[in-house]
């Protein structure tokens, strides 16, 4: 019997695309398995949805925030057999699946929160899913118990980060 697979989306929301300091955590409120572990906030995309639809739709959602999206962070799995979501390309495993659970695989983008409608800064609030949301300052983005399959994300947006600070004072 084939594993079905899902697609997840999640943004690494940051106060800068070209030089991302400081890094948004939500700590899950839910399912009792994950709540008090920390991740990206996202969910599934929907069928009919892109990928890019479905984040800003999520980010509505669990924070109260319109983004502007910006590079994938692309992972090292392979998204072979998500509908037309990736095709081929590399994505982020977060449960391999079997006969009874599904298959989820993630995919990361940077993302900056916009300015409300008046032009003021808009501050994410924990609506869904969530019951806690924090800045990582620089040199913090290791201090949360991240969700297991989140860890090595958090390890590729470091290393991501401190290229895209060198290209931007360099």
């Amino acid at each position: 019997m084939p594993v079905n697979t899902r697609l997840v989306v999640a943004a690494a929301i940051t106060d800068s695309l070209e030089a991302p300091r400081r890094l948004l955590a939500a700590r899950r409120s839910a399912p009792s398995a994950l709540a008090g572990l920390w991740e990206f906030a996202g969910g599934k995309v929907e069928r009919g949805e892109t990928p890019e639809h479905a984040l800003r739709r999520e980010l509505r959602e669990e924070l109260g925030v319109e983004v502007e999206i910006g590079d994938e962070v692309i992972g090292p799995d392979d998204g072979h057999g998500v509908e037309d979501s990736c095709g081929d390309d590399p994505v982020w495993m977060l449960r391999p699946g079997d006969a009874d659970l599904e298959r989820l695989v993630m995919r990361v983008w940077w993302a900056r929160i916009l300015p409300g409608a008046d032009g003021a800064a808009v501050e994410p609030r924990p609506l869904e899913d969530h019951d806690e949301l924090r800045w990582l300052e620089p040199g913090g983005w290791r201090d949360v118990p991240w969700l297991p399959a989140d860890k090595r994300i958090v390890e590729a947006l470091l290393d991501d980060a401190i290229e895209r600070h060198r290209r931007a004072y360099c």
